[in-house]
């Protein structure tokens, strides 16, 4: 029986680790599971982990108020030793691009372990943008022993790099596997949908048919400061230009986002801010919301799936494909492109059709069960 490892630690991770963890534990004639959590996330990650119903077996708890990347990352690395002892895995699967990704990669390969990198091979190259994930994620591939890649182009990035092809995967992403399975818990269940609509109007908000939504989200290390203060200039003046229009704002608990969106858009009567919302209410959110607007990774690729413009906050993207398909535009963090390409999908209808029609190229749901399968196939873990 092989002994599988997985580790995530904020929430996208396990959003996107949450349907690995589901298929895994179907095969348990094949294989040991446990799961890992660094908490590099801490309450955001709960609000998963009670979703997926999934109960770590260890728990490094190492979020801190105000910590910094040097704590984040010994951290990690020092609590990973004692439970790669403890449990001595054949693999240990990591996700993405997060810190967590990096030191457990590190740790895992001080121990002469295999790693299996789910979403790998995403690049801008530059190590800058976005900051830290370019460099976590690059690696992670170093260390990774088998890569499972979203799509084709990532392929290709890891080939160029010479990784060996027997050894990655193109399997779709897990994000799509996890979208599925909430989508179809809403829709089956009208009390999870009266129960979702019920906590958003505690915050005073409820939708109304007539008017569209926009939904932002926005958290990244690269934007805090003045690239904040520039989003933030540009959602107050596309508010206050489309007063039929309700923007909604989960905040990140980051204290380098609340503070500045809390100062400049908490007066302003159709713009809602409220608390990060659990993942299945923020499906609802998206599926219901005319366009989001953005600076996360995940993002781009769920919107596509439910026919959604995405306007990104960042100046590059590791997710080409996204733009080529003309599901995503990068509009950046300057207020006036934030402003003119938010007006312009409000003002017109072809260009909206345009890009809430474009083909999603991150898969059909079953990522999961194509990392499965070829665990189970591999002989020499």
């Amino acid at each position: 029986m092989k002994k599988v490892l997985i580790v995530f630690g904020t929430r996208p991770e396990a959003i996107k680790m949450a349907p690995l963890v589901k298929q895994l534990q179907k095969r348990k004639e094949s294989f040991n599971i446990k799961v890992c959590v660094t908490a590099q996330h801490r309450e955001m990650l709960d609000q998963v982990l009670d979703l997926f119903n999934i109960k770590p077996d260890y728990d490094l708890d190492i979020m801190r108020s105000d910590q910094n990347l040097y704590e984040v990352s010994s951290n990690i690395l020092l609590g990973m030793k004692d439970v790669l002892e403890n449990f001595k895995p054949n693999i240990v699967l990591v996700h993405g691009d997060t810190t967590t990704t990096a030191m457990v990669s590190l740790a895992t390969f001080y121990q002469k372990i295999k790693i299996g990198h789910v979403e790998a091979g995403l690049r801008t190259n530059n190590l800058y943008s976005p900051w830290p994930e370019e460099a976590n994620r690059q690696m992670a591939s170093i260390f990774a022993n088998f890569h499972f890649t979203p799509t084709q182009a990532t392929k290709k990035n890891l080939l160029k790099e010479n990784k060996k092809e027997r050894n990655i995967i193109v399997t779709g992403n897990t994000v799509i596997d996890a979208l599925f399975l909430t989508l179809d818990t809403i829709k089956n269940n009208k009390k999870v949908e009266l129960d979702i609509i019920q906590n958003l109007s505690t915050f005073k908000f409820r939708i109304i048919e007539d008017r569209k939504i926009i939904l932002v989200t926005g958290h990244r290390r690269e934007n805090h400061g003045l690239k904040f203060l520039n989003i933030c200039e540009a959602l107050k003046e596309i508010a206050l230009k489309n007063k039929n229009v309700d923007i909604v704002y989960p905040v990140h608990l980051n204290p380098n986002v609340q503070k500045p969106v809390y100062e400049m858009l908490s007066d302003i009567e159709n713009i809602y801010l409220i608390e990060p919302l659990q993942y299945k209410e923020f499906v609802y959110l998206m599926d219901k919301s005319y366009f989001i607007i953005t600076d996360s990774g995940g993002i781009q690729e769920e919107a596509p799936s439910l026919g959604k413009p995405v306007l990104l906050l960042r100046d590059t993207t590791e997710r080409p494909e996204a733009i080529k398909a003309g599901t995503v535009k990068l509009v950046g963090t300057d207020k006036e492109k934030i402003i003119s390409e938010a007006q312009w999908l409000l003002d017109c209808k072809e260009e909206y059709d345009k890009m809430s029609q474009s083909h999603n190229p991150y898969g059909d749901g079953n990522a999961s069960k194509k990392i499965v399968e070829f665990l189970v196939e591999k002989k020499d873990l």
